[in-house]
C-alpha cells in the first residue's frame, strides 16, 4: 500500500475509533506464517510461526506477538492468556513481545486499516482472532503428534502444554515444532466453547510483574544505543508561538554538547540541546538565549476562556440528539431545574514523560518507543523524511503510562526527534527526553469544558423532559479521526446515548477553538459527561425526595446490562440497608467503551471534615478474561479518576500554563487510596473494554457522596475546596 492509499484508508476510518459505543468490526482476518515470517525475521530452524500472533521454539516457550503496547493495563497479560487458553499452554512457558508496526499484519479491528492502542478495544478487538490464532497452533500440534504417533487426532489431548495420546505416548510443545512447522495452515479451526475454558475466568500472574518489579524491564527511558545523543528541548512557552532568534554560545560552552538546533513541526516550534547525556543536554538548554515570535500564540488566560464557555453555554448549540419535544415538555413540567458545571483542562502526567530513540539511515528511520499509534507514526515521520511508511521500523517497549497521551494524531514528540536528528544530519541515534515541566507546559491536555443542564419533572416526580448543552473543544477536528460533522462525537459521548429513559431528550454542542492543543484523555467524553448526567440525576432525586438508586432503576428498563450493574453495586455496597449517623453513600453509573460501571463512594463524617474510606464498583465487561486485571483496571481507573476529581486543573495566565510538576499538579498517593471492592456481573458475551470505563465514574459517585452531606451541589471540578479526606 502506497503511502497515498495509506493516508486515504486511515482517513477512513470508521469515527468509532474512541467512541464510547464503538462497535467491535465483525471480520477477522489471520495472517498466515509466511507473511509474519517476513514481518519479524524471528524464524529459525525449528521454530514453528503458524500465524502472525504465536510463535512456538524448541525449548516450549510460546510467544504472543502482542500488536497492543503494555503501558501498565495488563495487555500484554490478556492477551497471552486467550493464547494460553486455546493451546492449554502452561502458564510458566509463555512469553508475550511487543509486535512490530505493520498494519497488514495487526491492524486493530476496532480502528479500520490502522495499528495502535486506545479506546479499551485491546482485549475486544483481538479475542477473537486470538482465539483462532491459538486454536491453528493447537490444530498443527495435534496433527503433528497423531502423523508421528499413527494414531487418530481426535485421540490426542493437550493439557499444561503436554500433548498426550491415551497409549500413554507424550511430548512437550518443542518436541513437536519441527514437524509442525512443516504442515500446511489449516483454513478453518473450531476455537473452544466457552464453557470449556480452564484459563480464561481465572486470575493469573502478569506476565510483566516479575521484569517491572526487578528493574529488568525495557522503557524507553532505560534504552540506550551505542553512541547514541541525548536531545532536550526549549519550547515555546505560548502555543504557536515560534523561534525568532536564538544564542548558542553558552550552551555550547557546556560539556558533552554537541549541537543546537532549531526545528519546527507541525504540533510545535523550538530549540534543541544535543549532547553525550541528559545532564549535559539539560545544562545546554538551561543556557540558551531564545527569542520568540509570539505574533500569532495564543495568550488568553483560563478566567477569559471560562467566561465565554458560560456565554456559549445559555445560547443554543448544534443538535447532537433530539428525541420527542423538550420545549413542549417543559411548558408543562411541574417543576424545573437547571445547573451548569465547569471542568478545567487536565494533564495526562504519566509517570514516565515523552520520550523516543530514534535513528535515521539512508532512506529509512528506525524508532524505539512505548509505541501506541503505530501508522500513525510511521506515517506522520514518512511525511517529514519523504519516505515510505514501510521504510519507518518501530521498535515496541514498555510504556509508562499513557492515558491518551502517546497516541497523539501528529506524533508530535516522535516527530520532534526524528526533526532533529534531520536537522543535525547525523545518523547517530538520538534519544529525545521531555522533562516532566516540558511535558506539563508544552503538551496536551483534556479539553476544558462547561456544561449546562435543565430537566422538566411532572407532578410524580418523574422526568419528562431533558436539555444538556455542552462547550468545548474537539479533539479530533483536523485530525485523521474527523468525520466532518458538526458534532465532535467525543465531547458528547456519555450524554449522546444517556442510557435513562426520557421521553424528550435534547443534547447540543458548542465547539471552541483556541488554541490550546488537545487530546483524549483516559476515558475521553465521559470524563465530563458521566460527572455532569450523574450528578444532575442526583440533583433532581434530592429535590423529589427521590432515593437516587430507585430512581435510576425506574429509568432503565430498556438497559438489562446498566441495570445489573446498578443493581449489584446497591446489594454489594449495602445501598439498601440501614447506616450508620456518621456514613454516607454516593452513586454513579456510566457506560463507556461498551463497559457498564456502578460505583459506590464511602465517607464517613469525622470532626475534620468527611472521609473517604472505601469504594464499591461492579463491572459487566462482557468475559471476564483476567479477573484480576480487570478489578486492578477498575482500582488504577478509580485512582486517576481521584486524582483529577480532588486535584486535577491546568490554568492559563495570558497563554502560559501555569503548572510545572506534581509540586502544583499533584496526583494521588498510593498512602491516599480508599480501598476499592471490584464485582463483575458474570456474562457470556464478548469481552468489552476495562482500560477506562472505571475512571469517570468515580468523580460523580463521591460528589453525590458529599452533596448527602450539606445538600450543596458540586458544580466544578476539582473538589480542592470541600475538605475530602483521603485513606
Amino acid at each position: 500500500m502506497s503511502a497515498i492509499e495509506q493516508d486515504a484508508a486511515v482517513h477512513a476510518t470508521r469515527r468509532d475509533v474512541l467512541k464510547g459505543g464503538a462497535v467491535l468490526t465483525v471480520a477477522m482476518w489471520l495472517p498466515a506464517a509466511g507473511a509474519q515470517a517476513n514481518a519479524t525475521d524471528a524464524t529459525k530452524a525449528g521454530t514453528f510461526v503458524p500465524n502472525a500472533f504465536v510463535r512456538i521454539d524448541q525449548d516450549s516457550t510460546v510467544t504472543v506477538l502482542s500488536k497492543h503496547v503494555e503501558m501498565g493495563q495488563g495487555a500484554y497479560t490478556g492477551l497471552a492468556t486467550i493464547v494460553a487458553e486455546e493451546l492449554d499452554a502452561d502458564w510458566n512457558q509463555i512469553r508475550v513481545e511487543g509486535a512490530p508496526a505493520d498494519a497488514k499484519l495487526y491492524n486493530n479491528l476496532a480502528f479500520g486499516p490502522f495499528q495502535g492502542t486506545g479506546g479499551s478495544t485491546a482485549i475486544a478487538n483481538s479475542y477473537e482472532q486470538l482465539k483462532k490464532a491459538g486454536a491453528t497452533a493447537r490444530a498443527m500440534l495435534v496433527t503433528a503428534a497423531a502423523n508421528r504417533w499413527s494414531v487418530p487426532a481426535s485421540e490426542i489431548t493437550i493439557a499444561s502444554g503436554v500433548v498426550q495420546h491415551k497409549s500413554g505416548k507424550s511430548a512437550r510443545f518443542g518436541e513437536l515444532v519441527a514437524d509442525a512447522a512443516k504442515l500446511p495452515v489449516p483454513t478453518e479451526v473450531k476455537p473452544k466453547d466457552p464453557s470449556a475454558y480452564n484459563r480464561i475466568g481465572k486470575s493469573a500472574p502478569r506476565v510483566d510483574s516479575k521484569a517491572k518489579s526487578t528493574g529488568k524491564a525495557t522503557f524507553t527511558q532505560d534504552f540506550k544505543l551505542p553512541g547514541m545523543l541525548t536531545a532536550v528541548v526549549a519550547h515555546a512557552p505560548r502555543f504557536g508561538g515560534k523561534v525568532k532568534s536564538f544564542d548558542a554560545s553558552k550552551a555550547k560552552e557546556i560539556k558533552g554538547v554537541k549541537a543546537v538546533v532549531a526545528f519546527e513541526t507541525p504540533a510545535r516550534a523550538g530549540v534543541a540541546v544535543v549532547a553525550t547525556d541528559f545532564w549535559a543536554a539539560k545544562k545546554g538548554r538551561d543556557a540558551l538565549t531564545v527569542e520568540w515570535d509570539e505574533s500569532n500564540a495564543f495568550k488568553q488566560s483560563t478566567d477569559e476562556m471560562l467566561k465565554e464557555y458560560r456565554e456559549l453555554s445559555q445560547q443554543p448549540g448544534d443538535i447532537a440528539k433530539q428525541e420527542g419535544d423538550v420545549e413542549k415538555a417543559f411548558a408543562s413540567a411541574a417543576r424545573t431545574f437547571e445547573a451548569t458545571y465547569e471542568f478545567p483542562y487536565l494533564a495526562h502526567a504519566a509517570m514516565e514523560p515523552m520520550n523516543c530513540v530514534v535513528q535515521l539511515g539512508q532512506g529509512s528511520c528506525e524508532v524505539w518507543n512505548g509505541e501506541q499509534f503505530q501508522t500513525a507514526d510511521q506515517m506522520n515521520i514518512a511525511k517529514l523524511l519523504g519516505i515510505a511508511p514501510k521504510d519507518v521500523k518501530i521498535n515496541q517497549l514498555y510504556a509508562g503510562g499513557s492515558f491518551g497521551r502517546r497516541a497523539n494524531p501528529l506524533s508530535d514528540y516522535l516527530v520532534e526527534t526524528v526533526a532533529i536528528a534531520k536537522a543535525m544530519g547525523t545518523t547517530d541515534p538520538v534519544k529525545l527526553v521531555w522533562t516532566r515541566e516540558d511535558d506539563m507546559q508544552a503538551g496536551y491536555y483534556r479539553p476544558m469544558y462547561v456544561h449546562w443542564l435543565k430537566a422538566g419533572v411532572d407532578a410524580q416526580g418523574k422526568i419528562v423532559a431533558w436539555q444538556h448543552r455542552i462547550v468545548g473543544q474537539s479533539i479530533t477536528r483536523g485530525t485523521f479521526f474527523d468525520n466532518k460533522s458538526k458534532i465532535d462525537f467525543t465531547s458528547v459521548e456519555g450524554a449522546q446515548n444517556l442510557p435513562y429513559h426520557i421521553p424528550n431528550l435534547q443534547v447540543e454542542l458548542h465547539t471552541t477553538e483556541p488554541k490550546v492543543p488537545v487530546l483524549w484523555w483516559r476515558s475521553v467524553g465521559s470524563t465530563h459527561t458521566a460527572f455532569s448526567t450523574e450528578c444532575f440525576l442526583d440533583d433532581i432525586a434530592r429535590a423529589t425526595r427521590q432515593d437516587p438508586y430507585a430512581l435510576r432503576r425506574s429509568l432503565l428498563e430498556k438497559h438489562p446490562r446498566h441495570l445489573a450493574v446498578l443493581d449489584l453495586v446497591a446489594e454489594k455496597s449495602g445501598w439498601k440497608k440501614k447506616r450508620a449517623a456518621d456514613e454516607i453513600y454516593g452513586l454513579a453509573l456510566h457506560e463507556s467503551f461498551n463497559s457498564v460501571v456502578g460505583q459506590v463512594a464511602k465517607l464517613t463524617k469525622t470532626p475534620n471534615g468527611p472521609k473517604l474510606v472505601s469504594v464499591v464498583c461492579a463491572v459487566d465487561c462482557g468475559i471476564a478474561v483476567n479477573p484480576n486485571i480487570i478489578a486492578m483496571q477498575m482500582e488504577s481507573g478509580i485512582g486517576y479518576g481521584l486524582s483529577a476529581a480532588l486535584m486535577g486543573a491546568v490554568t492559563l495566565k495570558e497563554g502560559r500554563v501555569e503548572q510545572s510538576n506534581f509540586d502544583d499538579y499533584p496526583v494521588l498517593r498510593i498512602n491516599e487510596m480508599p480501598a476499592v471492592e471490584t464485582h463483575i456481573v458474570p456474562s457470556k458475551s464478548k469481552p468489552t473494554g476495562v482500560g477506562e470505563p472505571g475512571t469517570p465514574v468515580i468523580a460523580p459517585a463521591l460528589a453525590n457522596a458529599l452533596a448527602q452531606i450539606d445538600g450543596k451541589p458540586t458544580r466544578s471540578l476539582p473538589l480542592a475546596g470541600q475538605g475530602v479526606k483521603l485513606a
